[in-house]
């Protein structure tokens, strides 16, 4: 019964953190799926759409969609591999790095503010559990 119910709280704040994230998300208009891989090209700067998937954990074709998404709001660009003329680079425009930045830290606030209800002690021994689980 215990580990059920710890189970049911890890869903509850994994699904508060996901809802929290669409509306810190929401003025820019960008989906999670996009902002992953803005966050991803914003790390690793430019790369093959199939390093994108791999970092994102998708299917090609599936990064092609959100890569197709940015791209169509000017938040990112292909361009061709200088290392190989058959191969195609995506890569953040400025206006994709200024979008990925300004996400990034309205999400780090809207972090800490939900892990301020716990003192440091509490956040270090989370963070250590957390890191334990993965």
């Amino acid at each position: 019964m215990e580990e059920e119910s710890l189970h049911e709280a890890f869903w509850a704040v994994s699904r508060r953190m996901r809802e929290q994230a669409k509306r810190e998300m929401e003025p820019w208009g960008v989906a999670p799926s996009q902002f992953r891989a803005l966050n991803t090209l914003l790390a690793h700067g430019q790369m093959r759409l199939s390093t994108l998937a791999e970092h994102l954990r998708i299917a090609p074709r599936s990064a092609t969609e959100v890569v197709d998404e940015l791209e169509s709001r000017g938040l990112a660009e292909r361009r061709p591999d200088p290392a190989d003329r058959r191969a195609t680079l995506v890569a953040l425009t400025a206006q994709g790095r200024s979008t990925g930045t300004e996400i990034r830290a309205a999400r780090a606030a809207a972090g800490a503010a939900l892990f301020a209800t716990l003192d440091r002690s509490d956040r270090a021994e989370l963070a250590r559990i957390l890191r334990k689980l993965l």
